[in-house]
């Protein structure tokens, strides 16, 4: 029993390996003749091995990577200060008080009220759709 639950989650992994790597070829594939089509020059000057074209490329990506994280830190900085001053509170303390009473309560679940332990995927993936069945049946019975 062991041996064929094994073999199934071996044929399993080499499935789902085989269709990311399928896709991956087929994505990268089309992405690379769209490319020559738009502009075959380019496309051949960049394949044949000119150095000024790759060390443009780095440095935009480069430039490209620090804005980026510019307008992260900045983004999040910005949201972050304006929640708390929207909040009107003084102190992290407070800030933690006032939020705790505007967000709602997340309930325990101690213990547990369905399962947390599975055999597998597959056990998983049938306790969720049943678990989806009966709350969809149950909602259409309250309504």
């Amino acid at each position: 029993m062991a041996d064929e639950e094994r073999l199934q989650r071996i044929k399993a992994g080499a499935f789902l390996a085989s269709i990311a790597g399928i896709s991956a070829f087929v994505g990268f594939g089309t992405t690379l003749a769209a490319a020559k089509k738009s502009d075959p020059k380019y496309f051949n000057k960049g394949v044949h091995g000119s150095a000024e074209l790759a060390d443009a490329g780095a440095l935009l990506a480069l430039r490209a990577l620090g804005w980026g994280t510019l307008y992260a830190i900045g983004g999040t900085t910005c949201l972050c200060y304006g929640i708390w001053k929207l909040s009107g509170a003084k102190d992290l303390k407070e800030f933690r008080m006032k939020m705790g009473n505007l967000l709602p309560v997340v309930p325990k679940n101690n213990p547990p009220q369905s399962r947390t332990e599975f055999s597998g995927m597959n056990d998983l993936m049938t306790y969720l759709s049943e678990e989806y069945g009966s709350k969809k049946a149950q909602d259409v019975i309250d309504k």
